[in-house]
């Protein structure tokens, strides 16, 4: 497995769960900690809210009707921004069909290819990630669950879970890796 230094992470949004969801949000942090968020333009047969959603996220309907951008123009951006690499998600079960549905609606392919985290993390990684994901999100002093900043904690849980299996021998013994 290719060890990657920092790895490009996107996290999106969403109107609520299921199959009439889609995506209202979308943040990307790239290796370099460069960033990228973006509001989602609903498109016309785009009619599902979850109120419970909105409730996580803090994002109206309304936000996203008034200040959401049209799916062309993100993904366009999105192109340019990752160009071809491979970026991750932590939530890819979810994410994955977000992303398809917001390229479908701009009509244009991605140039880059979304991955579970599980991809590259290690196994002794995932076994403490919960609770480094809850322990960095209070150091971090993270208060909204946004995209980018969800992106950012994710990112930020990847390498610091690393650096604990890396440092603390009698982790990754206690985790039986």
């Amino acid at each position: 497995m290719r060890r990657l230094p920092n790895p490009t992470i996107i996290d999106i949004e969403a109107s609520g769960f299921g199959s009439r969801s889609y995506p209202i949000e979308i943040g990307v942090v790239k290796t370099n900690g460069e960033r990228y968020c973006a509001l989602i333009e609903p498109q016309p047969e785009w009619d599902h809210w979850s109120e419970s959603a909105q409730a996580v996220h803090g994002i109206t309907r309304k936000l996203i009707e008034n200040r959401g951008r049209k799916p062309r123009d993100i993904c366009g951006e999105l192109n340019e921004f990752l160009g071809d690499i491979t970026a991750y998600s932590d939530a890819w079960i979810h994410d994955s069909p977000w992303l398809n549905r917001l390229f479908f609606a701009a009509r244009i392919n991605p140039s880059f290819h979304l991955s579970p985290i599980e991809m590259i993390a290690t196994e002794a990684q995932l076994l403490v990630w919960d609770k480094t994901k809850k322990r960095l999100e209070k150091h971090l002093d993270i208060k909204r669950h946004r995209a980018s900043g969800d992106a950012y904690l994710i990112q930020q849980t990847f390498l610091e879970t690393r650096r604990l299996i890396d440092t603390q021998p009698a982790l990754a013994r206690r985790t039986g890796l």
